[in-house]
């Protein structure tokens, strides 16, 4: 009789503990579906529907913007754009001659002031810094920081044949040319209690690209540094904003025609500059956001269902860029034989 008393309650006990399981399991699972479920709609409410903060919460109208890399593709419409909201712009570039048409262009459609400077951030030289730092202080109240200025490889290699120049270049002007034109402004920034930093970023930072190695890294490098940054700033009153982007139609990306993953750089600074202080499609990365929608799903995406470190990310990721580098050499190939 006490051996079936026993055995009922070892019975009745292991039922307990199996429904608790079950029950824990499926809080488990019920908690991961809801966070799943909220981060989707803050992420289509921060695309979609909430607004940005006003420039004029970070920059007075009639303050100065600095835009490196300002006289082609994305930094020069960020150039046309700030100057059409009222800032005088400092174009930072490396070609005299296309900051001089840009700085005319500028003057004459939306009648600010403009200033420009050029140099080659690869050369990474003292003096131009230097001079950079005495045209800062000639303007005066520089409110906006635009780190727009950036390289990347000719074409897609291995990181065993990419050539010491390049790979010094790309670290050069990502990395350093971004620390110390921003080492420049910060002072200022920080006397005024007000600023707005921008750094433009890249997929290649968040999503580790074989064949890029060396890009991919000076852009996940520049994702670390700015979240460490807008957290010694955030005191001082001083926004910092990672600006991740997917392809945009440019002559770094080599591509001309957009599309629907593909915007003009004319589209993507609207939709960057309409979103400060939304994350967008960067959910949960402190000072970061995926602005322009297309982006900014892809990146939600991508590292809500697989991550973005993810060895079939990766593994995705180097097959169609040998492909890319497999059509470059063809292309090379060609091109040489009709010389």
């Amino acid at each position: 009789m006490a051996d079936k008393i026993a055995s009922a309650l070892g019975s009745d006990s292991n039922d307990y503990y199996a429904s608790a399981t079950t029950q824990t399991f499926a809080f488990i699972g019920l908690l991961w579906l809801s966070l799943k479920i909220f981060s989707f709609w803050r992420m289509i409410a921060s695309l979609f529907i909430l607004p940005g903060a006003s420039l004029s919460k970070f920059a007075s109208k009639g303050s100065w913007a600095v835009i490196t890399g300002a006289s082609d593709g994305i930094g020069k419409e960020y150039a046309l754009q700030l100057a059409s909201k009222g800032y005088n712009i400092l174009l930072v570039s490396r070609t005299q001659s296309k900051l001089l048409e840009l700085a005319r262009e500028i003057k004459e459609k939306y009648n600010v002031e403009t200033r420009n400077m050029a140099m080659d951030f690869a050369a990474n030289r003292d003096k131009d810094y230097t001079a950079l730092k005495k045209v800062i202080d000639e303007v005066g109240d520089i409110s906006i920081l635009v780190n727009n200025v950036g390289l990347s490889h000719a074409m897609p290699v291995p990181f065993a044949e990419t050539s010491e120049q390049e790979m010094l270049d790309i670290i050069t002007i990502n990395c350093t040319g971004t620390l110390r034109v921003t080492q420049l402004l910060v002072p200022g920034m920080i006397q005024r209690k007000k600023g707005l930093i921008l750094t433009m970023a890249s997929f290649g930072g968040i999503m580790p690209t074989p064949l890029l190695a060396t890009y991919s890294g000076s852009k996940a490098f520049l994702q670390q540094w700015s979240t460490a940054l807008a957290s010694e700033l955030q005191p001082h009153g001083i926004k910092v904003q990672l600006v991740q982007s997917y392809l945009v139609t440019s002559a770094m990306s080599k591509i001309r025609r957009s599309s629907l993953l593909v915007p003009t750089p004319k589209q993507f600074v609207r939709a960057a500059l309409g979103k400060i202080g939304r994350s967008g499609g960067a959910q949960g990365i402190m000072a970061t956001s995926t602005p322009y929608w297309a982006h900014g799903i892809m990146h939600w995406a991508i590292a809500t269902f697989v991550g973005t470190m993810n060895g079939v990310v990766v593994s995705v990721n180097r097959k169609m860029h040998e492909d890319i580098r497999k059509r470059a050499l063809r292309k090379a190939e060609r091109d040489a034989k009709k010389q």
